[in-house]
């Protein structure tokens, strides 16, 4: 059993994992930049230190730092979150060559996946299907044309080494292709130091779907079912729901079976997310993110399985509490990311917090580390909350949500709060007909009426 964890991370995911920690009776340690000293994780954590100034590189980003504070502090075993140095594959192999557990995958797993070509190769052979594209990354122009000639126009050029949008084109004619292929490897190269790009088929209305899993390193794994991610913006993701509207009972099993025998043969251990996309009854494999995810609540929300819990267990070489036959997905769930910025415009708004009032009642949860007074830095995400409802029908749980938006105040600083009831109010979300694009174009046209 560990004694004491300390958190890798800031914000709600550093209290979300601070809380699960509490209840397994396992101390805390909060790290902080100088920025974060009046932090919600800092005042509520055991013990807490300082790794350095508020830019993240020389803080939440300090491999050093962070395993100094490690060190100083005695800690059993490090969670990373999710961003910052959750899907560095180097900081999870010098935790472990310091005598500390890494909360989550193997080093090599961290890498595996994040090397999209790599990964793509890796799931393909376990068994996942995959987008039609190139068989690794494109070597030139005429390697490029090629691979687009045989799967046909249009195509998504995409970096191989990084996601969130950057180094990603779309091509839909033939003499885009050049300019577009330039332009992504560039951005790669920018973004992640790898300027290699691959070629996928570009699809036209897609669902963005992804399947939860746990493993335990013992050759036990679960999926805990799907959550519908589609609504984003640049892609980014804005909502999220589980189950999904758009798959059926028949779909869910499948897409589920063939996830867990592909993460079992890969022999994966922790929490892990394998995401689709998903059109016209296929699935098509994206990516695997090797850490917990920002929209987990959902899943808990409909299985009641505490999934932080259940990934430091297994970081302490325990089995899976639970069994496949033990999950069952009850109601529907919808987060809302609450973030920092002006509806309208998306730029940031940090600033000081005035009157913070949170929605409460049966079937609402807010992961949050705000509170009247605090002052949201300008160093960080712009996400300062999760709002999680849960209700036994999806139009249950809408209507709950739409409740629980009216409730939510955030005095001083501008929210996208406004933007999120928008999209719960439009028709075609309350009837679950939307895809990956739908909210670009929404935001589009009200820029146009604007």
């Amino acid at each position: 059993m560990f004694e004491k964890v300390l958190i890798a991370n800031r914000g709600e995911i550093a209290l979300r994992i601070l809380r699960a920690c509490r209840e397994m009776g396992i101390a805390t340690v909060a790290v902080h930049s100088s920025a974060d000293t009046d932090a919600m994780h800092v005042r509520l954590a055991d013990e807490s230190v300082c790794i350095g100034p508020p830019a993240a590189k020389d803080s939440y980003l300090s491999i050093q730092s962070i395993l100094s504070a490690a060190t100083i502090s005695h800690a059993d075993a490090i969670h990373p979150g999710y961003g910052f140095l959750s899907e560095n594959a180097d900081f999870a192999s010098m935790v472990e060559e310091h005598g500390i557990a890494f909360i989550g995958p193997t080093a090599d797993h961290i890498r595996l996946m994040g090397d999209k070509v790599a990964a793509k190769a890796a799931v393909q052979a376990a068994g996942i299907p995959v987008v039609p594209g190139s068989d690794g990354a494109v070597a030139d122009l005429d390697d490029a044309n090629r691979v687009a000639q045989d799967i046909g126009l249009p195509v998504l050029i995409k970096a191989a080494a990084g996601g969130g949008g950057r180094g990603m084109k779309v091509v839909r004619e033939a003499g885009e292709l050049a300019d577009a292929l330039k332009m992504a490897q560039m951005e790669a190269m920018t973004a992640f130091g790898n300027g290699a790009v691959y070629i996928e088929k570009f699809l036209g209305r897609p669902r963005h779907i992804e399947i939860q899993i746990l493993a335990d390193g013992h050759g036990n794994v679960v999926h805990l079912g799907e959550r519908d991610c589609s609504l984003q913006r640049r892609h980014q993701k804005v909502l999220e729901e589980a189950p999904s509207p758009a798959l059926n009972e028949t779909e869910r099993a499948e897409i589920g079976r063939i996830t867990v025998e592909a993460v079992k043969a890969l022999g994966y251990r922790s929490a892990g997310t394998v995401e689709y996309l998903y059109e016209d009854g296929a699935f098509y494999f994206i990516e695997m993110n090797t850490r917990l995810q920002v929209e987990h609540p959902v899943t808990e929300a409909i299985t009641g399985i505490d999934l932080v819990r259940e990934m430091v267990r297994v970081a302490q070489g325990a089995k899976l509490s639970i069994t496949q036959d033990d999950i069952r997905l009850r109601g529907h769930a919808v987060e809302c990311r609450i973030n920092a910025e002006d509806p309208a415009t998306f730029i940031p708004s940090p600033g000081e917090v005035g009157i913070y009032h949170a929605p409460g009642g049966l079937g609402v949860r807010v992961d949050s580390a705000l509170y009247s007074g605090y002052t949201v830095p300008p160093y960080y995400d712009s996400m300062i909350a999760k709002l999680i409802v849960h209700g036994a029908t999806r139009n249950e749980c809408l209507m709950r949500l739409r409740r629980a938006l009216q409730e939510f105040v955030v005095d001083g600083i501008s929210t996208n709060i406004p933007l999120q009831q928008r999209i719960v109010g439009e028709r075609a979300f309350v009837d679950g007909n939307y895809d990956i694009h739908w909210l670009e174009k929404l935001v589009a046209e009200t820029d146009d009426a604007g």
